[in-house]
């Protein structure tokens, strides 16, 4: 198992925001319901970015869905010369950990990301926080970065707002693009090289597992690497 270098472990470790916390209570996976307005986008391959907690466990999802073809783990808004992890895991950066998805729209579209994103990677009606991670730059956002998106995202945040699938209220909001930072390369695949470690089994095993069993048609077994 690939361990983080020891200095930067240490610092993550000692801080509150860091994807290191202790277990908690388990997640909850939801279904989501299909989109009622599917995306339409033309050409080649396309890009989208998900904050939705640690990027572990989004980056993992995503890499396990058939159409995509690369998931980035980085730092989405805030400057470039506070990305990097030992600042923004601290919470003073105006970063959100986030996953920069490439996908083939004729294997698998926007909406159907967002149906994934919803269903087993984050629960919604958390803010600033999500599984056993606080901060704000933990927070799960829709980064739309064209017209379609942002339509489609709009449309299916309204719906499932009124589709009665949660308990409290939905507080998933949809970003403006900013700039996006890659993270460090020991972030990249970060599930896929560490499949024993800690963090792993507790809480992005187990999203992976519920992407098999809720959409096996999309499901992938194999780990996309970048």
């Amino acid at each position: 198992m690939r361990r983080l270098p020891l200095l930067l472990a240490a610092g993550a470790l000692a801080l509150t925001g860091a994807c290191q916390q202790p277990a908690l209570a388990a997640e909850k996976v939801v279904e989501a319901p299909a989109a009622q307005r599917t995306a339409k986008e033309s050409g080649g391959l396309k890009t989208a970015i998900f904050a939705g907690g640690c990027f572990w466990g989004v980056e993992a999802v995503f890499s396990h869905t058939k159409g995509v073809t690369s998931a980035v783990s980085g730092y989405h808004g805030g400057t470039q010369r506070q990305a990097q992890y030992k600042l923004v895991s601290s919470g003073v950066t105006d970063h959100v950990e986030a996953v920069k998805v490439t996908y083939d729209p004729k294997v698998i579209r926007y909406d159907q990301l967002l149906r994934i994103f919803f269903s087993v990677v984050i629960d919604p009606t958390l803010k600033n926080r999500q599984g056993p991670d606080r901060g704000p730059h933990y927070n799960a956002e829709l980064v739309p970065v064209s017209a379609e998106q942002r339509a489609v995202a709009s449309a299916y945040l309204a719906q499932l707002k009124k589709s009665g699938k949660w308990d409290r209220p939905i507080v998933t909001s949809i970003e403006p693009a900013r700039t996006f930072y890659a993270a460090e390369e020991y972030h990249q695949d970060f599930a896929a090289k560490n499949p024993r470690h800690g963090y792993i089994v507790r809480w992005d095993a187990p999203k992976v597992a519920a992407l098999k069993r809720l959409y096996p048609g999309v499901y992938r077994s194999e780990f996309k690497r970048d």
